[in-house]
């Protein structure tokens, strides 16, 4: 299944079982099999519709939400580090918000710190349903998680064609192109989708941040005064936004 594509059901019960997994990140099928109230034919029938729809799929026993958005890619950094980078699974979670807190425990990247807060709560990376999607691309050497991309996409029609996007670089692994991948991976996915713009906001404060974003050909497009309380202070909101 596509991240554009909505999914439909052809029963309530098809759905709760989507909405189960769709909410808990990954379920085993003796959970799934507690949320509905089918018989042991209907609800395997159930579950091959939803398999043959693309919606979920089963690996090492674990139903999750199958969203296509690309394979993985291997790269290597200007200081001569293999890396790849790939759709984040849901095996990737702690390792994912350890990643996000290292950048913003940093430099203040507030939109950030809300997305690792929303993944905690939410205990799950992927988010697919008819009001939102979220998708992450991390980047990784071998198997340590060093950077990320992260994409919301709103599903109501009239936001559609915009996705808000975070980038973020594990400090020790800076300045060698990680970041420039990751953030192209986002924007080269998006494009591909259907969106036409991509949009991010950051503290005034956080001038790397702006510098790289700048040098990436995002352009700022307004400013909210005193939108952030930063330790005693208000700090102003830069909005910045590319377009595809």
């Amino acid at each position: 299944m596509n991240a554009e594509e909505r999914p439909t059901f052809e029963s309530a019960e098809t759905e709760q079982i989507y909405r189960y997994v769709e909410r808990h990140g990954t379920a085993k099928r003796h959970k799934l099999l507690d949320v509905v109230s089918l018989s042991a034919e209907e609800f395997r029938d159930a579950l091959d519709r939803l398999t043959a729809k693309g919606y979920i799929e089963e690996e090492n026993g674990n139903f999750r939400v199958a969203l296509n958005v690309g394979a993985i890619e291997e790269h290597e950094a200007e200081d001569g580090t293999a890396y790849a980078i790939r759709p984040a699974r849901q095996q990737d979670f702690e390792g994912l918000v350890e990643t996000i807190r290292s950048v913003t425990d940093e430099e203040t990247y507030v939109v950030a710190e809300s997305v690792a807060e929303e993944l905690l709560y939410e205990d799950t990376v992927t988010r697919h349903n008819p009001v939102e999607s979220r998708v992450f691309f991390v980047a990784a050497i071998d198997d340590t998680l060093v950077g990320w991309t992260h994409l919301d996409l709103p599903q109501l029609d009239q936001l559609r064609h915009t996705a808000q996007q975070t980038v973020g670089v594990d400090p020790d692994h800076r300045r060698h192109g990680i970041g420039s991948a990751l953030l192209e991976r986002g924007l080269d996915w998006a494009e591909a989708n259907g969106y036409r713009k991509a949009y991010n906001s950051v503290p005034v404060t956080n001038e790397p941040a702006i510098r790289f974003l700048e040098d990436h050909g995002w352009n700022t497009e307004a400013m909210r005064k005193d939108h952030y309380t930063i330790g005693e202070k208000t700090v102003d909101e830069l909005m910045m936004a590319r377009k595809l």
